[in-house]
C-alpha cells in the first residue's frame, strides 16, 4: 500500500528535480508520465495538501485552548494572509497536461482520478475560504500576463468546476475501499461536504442556487450510503473512542486517513497539544448531549447548576467516550484518572488520546480520519433537512444508524419538529423557520457532538451564518464554592477549591479568583479567558481578506473581500 505518510518523501524528491522545468537529464516531460509508476509518485505528492491533525485544536464556540487562533484571536488581516497559495494547482494542472504520455486509459484512471479529486478539494478550500476566486485550469507561463492578472471568477462558477472534477474522480477512481488513497467513495464523500457547505452558505444568505448545491449533496450522499459499503464503526464496548484513538484507520468507517507510523518516524503531538494547550470543551458543547434516554438535557432539574459528576452522568455514552469523564482509565493505564481541571473550562478531551507513553511532543501515531462515513450520513440528513425532503427513512439509514453504534434512542422525525429545545433554539438562532426546524436542530446537536474536535465546527459556523455565537464567553464546569470535590465518584475527595488557605491538602487543589475564575466570584461556572473579548463583524468575517501583496502583484485585478481594509489603494 502506498501510504500517506510517504509525501514527505515524494515532495523530496520532486524539489530535487522540478518537472514543470525541462531538466538536464531524462526525466523530462517528454519521457515522464509514461507508466504507472511514475504517475503514482507524481500524483502521491497531491496528499500534502489534506488536512493535518491540527484542526483537533481549532478553536470555536465549542472547545478554546490556550492560544485561541486568528479568527478568534481578531488577528486576520490582508497584510499577513498566508494561504493565498497556488504550487498544489500547478503541480495537479501540469500533470493534466502531460499524462496522456501514458497511452494506456485504464492504468492512467486511478490517477487521473486522484488528480481530479485533487483539484476539487484545492479549489473548495480556496473558496471556503476567500469565495471568488480565479479559476485556472492549465499551468500558467511566466509571461502570460492576462493570466496572472487574472479577475476572481464568481464562487459559483467555481464550485461547479468542482461538482464536474470530482463527478470525473467518481467515474475514473478505484471502487475499492482504501484509506491511504483517494478512490471513488472519497470523491462522493467531498461532493457531499463541498455542496452541503455551498447550499448552506447560500441558503443563510439568500443567495441563487441554494437548492441546486443541497440537491448535489443529497445525491452523492445518498449514492455513497447505498453502494459504498462503508458502515458505522461499532466494534467493542467503546467503539467511538476506539474509532479515534487506534493505531490503524477503522476501514469500516473512515475513508481516507493521515497514516503515522513510528517505524516511518512520522507522529503528531494531538495529545501532547490537549494537555499542554489545556485545550477543554465549553458549557455550550456539553449541553448538546441529550440524556441516555433521548430526552433533552436542559428538561433536567436545575440543569444550569449541576455540577460535574451529575453533569456528565446518564448521557449519550459519546460524552464519555469524548471528555474526560469519572471512572475514566487512559489507554493502557490501569487506574482511574481523575479530572484535575488542566483544562480551561474543566472539560478535558480524551478523543484521539491514546496511551500515555504517546503523550509527549510527535510522539502519538494513530492514524487520522480525514473523511469518514458519519459525516457522509450527517451531510445527506441534513441537506435533505434543509430541503425540506427529509423522511423518516432518511433518518434511519443516516442519523439513527450512527445512534445505533452507542444504543441511544433514534431521532423521531415528527417528535422532532413538534418538540424542539429550546436551548438548541438558543445556539442557532438564525435557522432556518419551518415545519423542519426541530429537526435541523437535532441533525447540528448531532453533528456537533459526533464530528467534535474533527475541524468542521468554525466552518459549520461560518456557512450557518452564526459568527455572532463566537462571541459568547467561555464557560466551562460549575461549583457552588469552596470546597472538596469528589470528581471522579469513588467516594473520596479529590479536589479542592479554596480562596485563601487550602490547609494541609495534599491533592489536587485551586484557588479561587486566582486558578480560576468563576462566573459568580466565589461560586458558578468557570469562566475561562475571561478578559479576552471576541468580536465577529457580520458584514466582514465570514470570508478572509484577499492578502494586498497579490493584489499588487496582479495589478488590482483581485478585488479585495467586503470591508477588509488593505494599504494598495485599490478599489
Amino acid at each position: 500500500m502506498i501510504k500517506i505518510l510517504s509525501v514527505t518523501a515524494c515532495l523530496a524528491l520532486f524539489t530535487a528535480c522540478d518537472l514543470t522545468k525541462t531538466p538536464e537529464d531524462s526525466l523530462s516531460p517528454d519521457t515522464y508520465f509514461s507508466n504507472a509508476a511514475q504517475l503514482a509518485l507524481w500524483t502521491q505528492g497531491y496528499y500534502s495538501q489534506l488536512e493535518t491533525p491540527s484542526v483537533v485544536t481549532a478553536n470555536a464556540d465549542d472547545n478554546i485552548d490556550n492560544q485561541l487562533g486568528e479568527v478568534m484571536m481578531g488577528q486576520r488581516s490582508a497584510a499577513n494572509e498566508s494561504a493565498w497559495t497556488w504550487s498544489m494547482l500547478r503541480k495537479i494542472n501540469y500533470y493534466f497536461e502531460n499524462c496522456h504520455r501514458c497511452e494506456d486509459e485504464e492504468v492512467r484512471a486511478p490517477y487521473d482520478a486522484e488528480s481530479h479529486f485533487m483539484r476539487a478539494y484545492f479549489y473548495f478550500i480556496k473558496v471556503r475560504r476567500y469565495g471568488d476566486v480565479p479559476y485556472y485550469d492549465k499551468v500558467i507561463k511566466d509571461d502570460d500576463l492576462s493570466m496572472l492578472r487574472k479577475k476572481r471568477d464568481d464562487r459559483g462558477f467555481v464550485m461547479d468546476k468542482i461538482m464536474e472534477d470530482l463527478d470525473m474522480a467518481h467515474t475514473l477512481g478505484n471502487k475499492n475501499r482504501d484509506v491511504a488513497k483517494v478512490t471513488k467513495w472519497t470523491a462522493l464523500a467531498l461532493k457531499s461536504r463541498a455542496a452541503l457547505f455551498e447550499g448552506t452558505y447560500r441558503k443563510y444568505r439568500g443567495m441563487a442556487d441554494a437548492d441546486k448545491y443541497l440537491k448535489l449533496a443529497a445525491d452523492a450522499a445518498e449514492e455513497f450510503i447505498n453502494n459504498s459499503g462503508y458502515t458505522i464503526y461499532k466494534t467493542g464496548e467503546e467503539p467511538y473512542r476506539t474509532l479515534f484513538n487506534s493505531a490503524d484507520a477503522k476501514s469500516e468507517e473512515v475513508i481516507l486517513a493521515r497514516l503515522y507510523s513510528t517505524t516511518a518516524n512520522v507522529m503528531h503531538g494531538i495529545q501532547f497539544n490537549i494537555k499542554n494547550d489545556r485545550q477543554g470543551f465549553t458549557k455550550r458543547f456539553m449541553n448538546h448531549y441529550l440524556m441516555a434516554d433521548g430526552s433533552f438535557y436542559s428538561s433536567q432539574p436545575d440543569y444550569a447548576k449541576q455540577e460535574f459528576v451529575d453533569e456528565v452522568t446518564g448521557r449519550d455514552p459519546r460524552l464519555a467516550q469524548t471528555v474526560l469523564c469519572p471512572g475514566y482509565i487512559q489507554t493502557g493505564a490501569k487506574k482511574v484518572t481523575a479530572n484535575n481541571l488542566n483544562a480551561l473550562t474543566g472539560y478535558q478531551p480524551i478523543k484521539f488520546v491514546g496511551d500515555a507513553k504517546y503523550d509527549g511532543d510527535n510522539k502519538a501515531f494513530s492514524d487520522f480520519p480525514i473523511f469518514r462515513a458519519a459525516e457522509v450520513y450527517l451531510n445527506f440528513a441534513e441537506a435533505k433537512a434543509e430541503l425540506g425532503t427529509l423522511t423518516q427513512n432518511d433518518l434511519d439509514i443516516s442519523v439513527n444508524k450512527i445512534r445505533d453504534r452507542v444504543g441511544m434512542p433514534h431521532l423521531e422525525l415528527a417528535a422532532a419538529n413538534s418538540d424542539i429545545d429550546p436551548l438548541m433554539v438558543e445556539y442557532y438562532p438564525n435557522v432556518t423557520r419551518s415545519a423542519n426546524t426541530g429537526v435541523i436542530l437535532e441533525i447540528r446537536r448531532e453533528r456537533t457532538i459526533e464530528l467534535a474536535m474533527e475541524g468542521f465546527r468554525i466552518w459549520d459556523i461560518i456557512r450557518w451564518k452564526e459568527g455572532q455565537q463566537l462571541t459568547k464567553p467561555f464557560y466551562g464546569c460549575y461549583f457552588h464554592g469552596e470546597g472538596e470535590y469528589d470528581m471522579d465518584n469513588d467516594g473520596k475527595a479529590d479536589l479542592l477549591l479554596y480562596t485563601s488557605n487550602k490547609g494541609d491538602w495534599k491533592g489536587t487543589a485551586k484557588q479561587i479568583g486566582k486558578d480560576i475564575i468563576l462566573t459568580g466570584g466565589q461560586s458558578g461556572y468557570i469562566h475561562a479567558l475571561p478578559t479576552l473579548t471576541v468580536t465577529w463583524n457580520e458584514d466582514r468575517d465570514y470570508l478572509w481578506p484577499i492578502p494586498a501583496s497579490e493584489r499588487v502583484l496582479s495589478g488590482g485585478a483581485l478585488s479585495q473581500n467586503p470591508n477588509w481594509d488593505d494599504s494598495t489603494n485599490f478599489d
